[in-house]
This record gives structure tokens, C-alpha cells and sequence, in this order.
């Protein structure tokens, strides 16, 4: 019987992918089996994007896998039995399995489910989480603002409807990203207004990569329609 394979997270970046580590590259050149985030209606995995770069799918097992977007429990749990079945089956045959996720395997990453879920059916299988520059990290470097410095205190929180969480956040750090801001674009701007802060926030799409926007005045977004991947920057 073959050794089990291992499942490795790969975080390939914020987008650019020049910003992919050398370990990363490796890990995706040696693993026969490239699992990534299969979109619904055809759309290609932003992660899958920046990988493939590096790996030509013709050399490679490519191992879509469909994350339900739902909060119905039963389906939840069905699903994602099934994704982490599909990616046992290479495991226990011997194969490497890279599961490629955007940002960083271990902030809000599909992969920590996985990696949870996965050890507890087959403890096993060696899971191992191969860093990668997050968002939050290139969204500091291209605006040319720092995340913190000497004392200072840095938040990063999922943006969120409730308001009074939102304002809290902004009061008790230096430096605050919101992340999956999108969803509740009007009701932050409205909190920046609040507090002052309007002028020390800054929104990033698809940070470092081709489709990438910035956008230094916030206020011009009232009302907009952004895409999921987008954060907010404010520094006080």
C-alpha cells in the first residue's frame, strides 16, 4: 500500500503572481494534483489564475471543487464531506494534493475547513498550510501606508451590517482593514462619516493584480456596486 499523500494550502498571493514565495512554486510543481475553488456558471477561480502561471494543466490532475454558498446546515455538511471525499481519494492513493487558495491558507481561507474536516475523517493525512502575502499585507505596501509601528494597534475585521461593531473597531485600533467590504459599502461610509475618518480610508479591489483599483477618496463609491474581493484601509 502506498504512503498517503499530503494536502497542502497553498496561498498563492493577493494576486500578482510574482508575489507567489519561492516554497509555494515548488510545492505547486511537485504536487501531481492541483485542487482549486470550482466557480459557479463557468467564472475561473482567482486563485486558480495566479497558479496558473506556473503549472500547465496539461501536466496536472486539475481537481475542481464546489464550496456550497449557502448557511442551511444539512447541505453544508453533505458538500463539504463530498469536496473533502474527492480530495481523499487522491490522498490515499499516494498523491500530493496543492489546494490553491488567494491571500493566505490560514486567514479566511476555504482551506481551513478543509484541513479541519479532513483530520478529523483521516487523521492520517499531513496536512500542511504553505504561507502566502495576504491582501492585507499588499493593500499596506501599494498604498504606501503602514499597518502599524511601534505601539500601535492594527484590526483586521470582517465588515459586517452591525454598525455599533463597526464603530468600535474604528475607536479602540491605529489601523483598521475591512475585509468582504462590498456587501456593506454605504453603511461603512456612513460610520467614516461619524467618526471623522472619512479622508484616512482607502478601498482596494483585487489588490496587486491586472484588474486592480484604488480608490483614495472613498467618497466617490456612495451608492456602488463593488466586487467580492475588496477591502478597506483606514488609518487613523
Amino acid at each position: 500500500m502506498s504512503a498517503v499523500g499530503t494536502l497542502y494550502g497553498v496561498g498563492v498571493g493577493p494576486g500578482d503572481p510574482e508575489l507567489l514565495t519561492v516554497k509555494a512554486f515548488r510545492i505547486l510543481k511537485q504536487s501531481p494534483v492541483i485542487a482549486y475553488p470550482r466557480k459557479m456558471r463557468g467564472a475561473k477561480s482567482y486563485a486558480l489564475q495566479i497558479a496558473e502561471t506556473y503549472v500547465d494543466p496539461d501536466e496536472k490532475v486539475m481537481l475542481g471543487l464546489t464550496f456550497p454558498m449557502t448557511k442551511d446546515p444539512e447541505t453544508l455538511d453533505r458538500e463539504w464531506n463530498r469536496t473533502v471525499d474527492a480530495v481523499w481519494e487522491h490522498l490515499a492513493a499516494g498523491r500530493d494534493v496543492a489546494f490553491v487558495t488567494e491571500g493566505d491558507p490560514m486567514l479566511y481561507s476555504t482551506f481551513i475547513h478543509m484541513m479541519r474536516l479532513l483530520r478529523e475523517k483521516h487523521p492520517e493525512a499531513p496536512a500542511v498550510s504553505i504561507p502566502g502575502i495576504s491582501s492585507v499585507n499588499a493593500s499596506a505596501s501599494r498604498l504606501g501606508v503602514p499597518l502599524a509601528d511601534g505601539d500601535e494597534r492594527v484590526a483586521i475585521v470582517p465588515a459586517t451590517g452591525d454598525r455599533d461593531e463597526m464603530l468600535e473597531a474604528l475607536l479602540t485600533h491605529d489601523c483598521v482593514v475591512f475585509i468582504k467590504v462590498a456587501k456593506v459599502l454605504d453603511l461603512m461610509l456612513s460610520v467614516l462619516e461619524e467618526t471623522g475618518l472619512t479622508a484616512k480610508a482607502s478601498v482596494l479591489t483585487k489588490v496587486t493584480s491586472s484588474e486592480e483599483r484604488i480608490w483614495r477618496d472613498v467618497r466617490e463609491l456612495a451608492g456602488s456596486e463593488l466586487e467580492y474581493l475588496t477591502l478597506m484601509v483606514v488609518r487613523k
